[in-house]
C-alpha cells in the first residue's frame, strides 16, 4: 500500500487545483487582434456608421453580446450556403473573431468612437 506524506499530498492537490481553476473558465487567453482582424473591425464599424446604423448596431450588439459564440458557430454552419455571396475568408475570420468576447466590446468602441459628432478645434473654447 502507498503512503503519502503531508508535502506529496499537498503538492498533489496543489496541482488539481491550479489545472481545475481553469476547466470552467470563460475567458480565453490574452490574444492580441491581428492587423487583418482590425482591418476587417474598422471596415464593419464604417459601413456601420456610414449607413447611419450607429445606435441600433449597438443596441443589436449589445444584446447579441452573450451569445456571440453560438453566432460564430452558426457562422461556420453557414458558410457553405453564403460564400457565393460573401468572401469566405471573411465570414471564416468573422467567425473566429466571434469566438473572442472581447471582440464586441472592440467593435462597440470602434463605432462608438466613429459615430460620435466631431466637434471643431474653434468650437471647444468657447
Amino acid at each position: 500500500m502507498t503512503s503519502f506524506s503531508k508535502t506529496s499530498l499537498a503538492e498533489t492537490w496543489g496541482r488539481f487545483r491550479a489545472e481545475l481553476s481553469h476547466a470552467f473558465s470563460t475567458r480565453s487567453k490574452a490574444e492580441e487582434f491581428s492587423i487583418e482582424d482590425l482591418a476587417l473591425l474598422e471596415r464593419v464599424a464604417d459601413a456601420v456608421v456610414k449607413r447611419r446604423m450607429a445606435a441600433p448596431a449597438m443596441v443589436f450588439l449589445e444584446s447579441l453580446g452573450p451569445m456571440n459564440f453560438l453566432g460564430s458557430q452558426a457562422l461556420y454552419f453557414l458558410t457553405p450556403i453564403i460564400d457565393w455571396a460573401f468572401n469566405v475568408k471573411e465570414v471564416e475570420q468573422v467567425a473566429y473573431l466571434l469566438e473572442r468576447r472581447d471582440t464586441i466590446s472592440r467593435l462597440l468602441a470602434l463605432i462608438g468612437t466613429k459615430s460620435a459628432p466631431q466637434v471643431p478645434q474653434g468650437a471647444a473654447a468657447k
